[in-house]
Formats: structure tokens, sequence, C-alpha cells
């Protein structure tokens, strides 16, 4: 069996690593695994790329011309919004690989039409690591339900028309789409719901496979170890803050983050906290919470990530909209408790009280008890600890993923076979 997945990149951002973590898993497992992406940064040989200087060029450009649509949306919010409309020539490049089986992952930045994905004339699995491929166009709808109709009036665009750009892009989905030999997989519960209520899934299957990690990478290094190879105090408790974009991106929840520390600052924490960010560098004017703060800047080495997570006492990721976070799997993978909102699929991660503490949606002043509740204690702290590590073993390994998605590659292509509706290869 011959698996290709698509991805916009291999290893930069938050899909790109899952999807390049399930490759290595099904190579593991003995499944024939490549990856077409527009952007690679990794030196995996089976990873495929544009390999001349014009078209990396043409590749970056293709992102701003992407978004010209969104100029007539002067009041638009600064949030992620994909439109999806420039030709390209993947559907080509696809066929010369002849895959078996498409493993659909992350497609923005201008990398595939939407148009384009009729064409593959392959089985098609797509995982979802946001909404994009069910809205008309943002990649986190919030609090807007239209895309269980048909879109339109999109409050992210500040639209007030019922026939505007997110309604143009959900039709182009609803029409190209429309007779796809298509499966999808949520990486979460709450994704799948989601998916299952949209207008263009709620027809189909949708199969719930989280993502995975490699739990040898990723594994308890002893504390104080950890804490002096990155100069970090001994005599203190640490609370982790951290993603891609971990100050700028609203979504993280780094203002709610913000005036939790304050609280636990004004309540006898102030001299036993410090405070570690990474994703982000110390801005010029720097935030007063109370606490020391160690900005780390941007970090992407599997091993120094291991040696942060492990060297910190809590995370925290206080998103207000979330699929299924890496950070949060890695940090439980390295023995630390986490605590979040309990929105989207942090519950498919955290067990509350159990392995981390999941505060009420945006009440700041549960997630600052939530994040005393797990520092108060050691014994509570090291019970945490462990059943954080047990469930990574227990759920998130790669083999396990690897192992749930070739079965299901090898059920969608036998079900192909015997109703003869499987398409020739192309030559």
């Amino acid at each position: 069996m011959n698996v290709l997945l698509l991805n916009t990149s291999d290893i930069t951002g938050g899909a790109a690593r899952a999807a390049y973590r399930l490759h290595q898993g099904l190579q593991s497992v003995g499944v024939s695994s490549q990856i077409l992406v527009q952007e690679k940064f990794s030196d995996d040989r089976a990873v495929i790329s544009p390999k001349t200087r014009l078209a990396q060029g043409t590749s970056r450009m293709r992102v701003a011309f992407d978004a010209l649509p969104l100029k007539f949306y002067r009041k638009r919010d600064s949030t992620p919004f994909s439109p999806q409309w420039l030709p390209e020539r993947i559907s080509s490049k696809v066929a010369r690989l002849n895959p078996d089986i498409i493993n659909l992952h992350w497609l923005g930045e201008a990398f595939v039409q939407v148009e384009t994905i009729a064409k593959f004339n392959r089985p098609l699995v797509w995982s979802l690591h946001d909404m994009w491929t069910f809205t008309g166009g943002c990649h986190y709808s919030h609090d807007c339900d239209r895309y269980t109709a048909s879109c339109g009036e999109c409050p992210q665009l500040a639209s007030s028309s019922d026939r505007d750009l997110s309604r143009w892009v959900w039709q182009r989905k609803a029409n190209a789409w429309k007779n796809l030999n298509l499966t999808v997989v949520a990486l979460s519960s709450w994704l799948a719901k989601c998916a299952s209520s949209s207008s263009l899934f709620k027809n189909l299957r949708v199969e719930l496979i989280p993502n995975s990690l490699d739990t040898e990478k990723y594994r308890p290094i002893n504390r104080q170890v950890a804490r002096e190879i990155l100069n970090f105090p001994q005599d203190k408790h640490l609370v982790l803050f951290g993603s891609l974009g971990a100050t700028s991106d609203k979504r993280k929840g780094f203002h709610l983050l913000q005036p939790a520390l304050e609280d636990l600052s004004q309540s006898g924490w102030q001299d036993k906290l410090e405070l570690v960010i990474f994703g982000a560098s110390k801005p010029e004017n720097a935030l007063n919470f109370g606490f020391k703060a160690h900005y780390l800047g941007t970090l992407s080495d599997d091993l120094a990530l291991a040696l942060v997570y492990s060297a910190a006492d809590v995370f925290v990721l206080p998103s207000t909209q979330e699929n299924l976070a890496n950070t949060v799997m890695e940090a439980i993978a390295c023995g630390t408790p986490c605590v979040t909102f309990n929105i989207g699929g942090m519950p498919d991660l955290i067990e509350h009280q159990k392995n981390g503490y999941l505060a009420q949606p945006y009440e700041i002043r549960d997630l600052a008890q939530g994040i005393a509740w797990v520092l108060e204690s050691e014994e509570r702290h090291q019970k945490l600890s462990h059943r954080a590590r047990e469930k990574t073993e227990q759920e998130f390994t790669m083999e396990i993923q690897a192992r749930r998605y070739s079965s299901l590659f090898t059920e969608i292509l036998n079900g192909c076979d015997r109703q003869n509706t499987r398409p020739l290869k192309s030559g």
C-alpha cells in the first residue's frame, strides 16, 4: 500500500509536525509513505517539494495573491481566512507519484485549490487539524455556527451580506466535493461533532483518530537536571506557557493567562513562581506578571522542548478554541500536568484532576485556581505527573496511531475493490 500525505509543510507548525509524525509512524509499521509539501524544512527524502528556486519563490508569492479577495473586507478580523482560489499543478504531481490512497492534512497558504481535490482520482482520507475544511474559509469559527448551513454574513469578515466571500468559498466546496470518495478523520471528539454537524460533511463517515508523538523523544527528564541544563532556578515553581505565536495569536489565550497570573501574584504566590514562555521573544515593553518571566523564543527541536516541559511544574494553555493541542500532548508525555479551559479537544487530553485541571471556559479565577491546585501539593503533583505519562503511553504513541490509520486505509481500499469503483492507476 502506497500512501501519500499532503500538507503545506513538513515540520514547521502544529499540523505539519502532526502529519510528519504520522508519516514516520506509518513507515515504522511497514506502510510505504511519502509527503507532498509546498515548503520542505527536513532532509527526509520521502518529503517531496518544489526543487527550483523559482518554484519555491512562486509558492511563497501565492500566499499574498490568495489573500487578495480579503482586501475587500477592511474591517475583518486578523484571524486566518483561506479562500484557496489560485490554480496550481498539484494534481499532475500526485498522478506521477501514483499513490493508492491520499491522506490530506492542512492545505492552507494557497497550497491546494479547493477544486483540485476532486481531480486526485484516488480514495481520500482528510485529517482535520482545524475547521477550514467545512467552513467558508475561516479556520476556527469561534461563536459562529453558519457552517452548519451555507455560511455568508461572516462575522470574521465583518460582513452583513449573505453572498459574501465566505458563501463563495462554501459554494465552491459544495460544488467541487459532492462526489468525492472521502473519509474524514477528526483528531478530537469536539471536531468530530463539528464536522458531523456541518452542511458539507454531515453525510460522510467521520472517524476519531488523535495525533501521536514519539514517546522516546518526549519523555520525563529529571526536573533538577533539566533545570540545571536550562539554567532555571531550582527553588521556584515554574509555570510554562507556549505555542507557535504564543503571545501574538489571540486564540492561544495569552490575554487570559496574564490576569490569572496577576491573581496568583496577589494571593500569596508572588515569591514562589516564575513564568517560562516559548514561541515568543521578550518584547521591548515586557509585561509585568508579578513574577520573573523567561522568554525562550521559538523552539522546534524535540530534545529542547522535552527539556523545557520536564523543567516545568505545570503547563498552561488557556486557548479560546483548540482542536488537539500538540503542546498539551507533548507536556503530558513529559509527565507535566496541564491546566487549560474545558473547551474543544482539551478533554481528550486532560482528565480533570487526574493528569491536570480543566477550568471553566474563560473563567480567569478558575484558571488561577487550577494552577494553584496543581502546585500546592507535592504528593498530588506526583500522581498527576504519573497519570499524564501513563495516558500518553496508552493512547498517543506513534505505533497506535499508525496502526489505526493503516487499518482504515486498508478497509477503504478493500471496499473500493469489492465495489469495483477503485480508479485505475495513472500511467
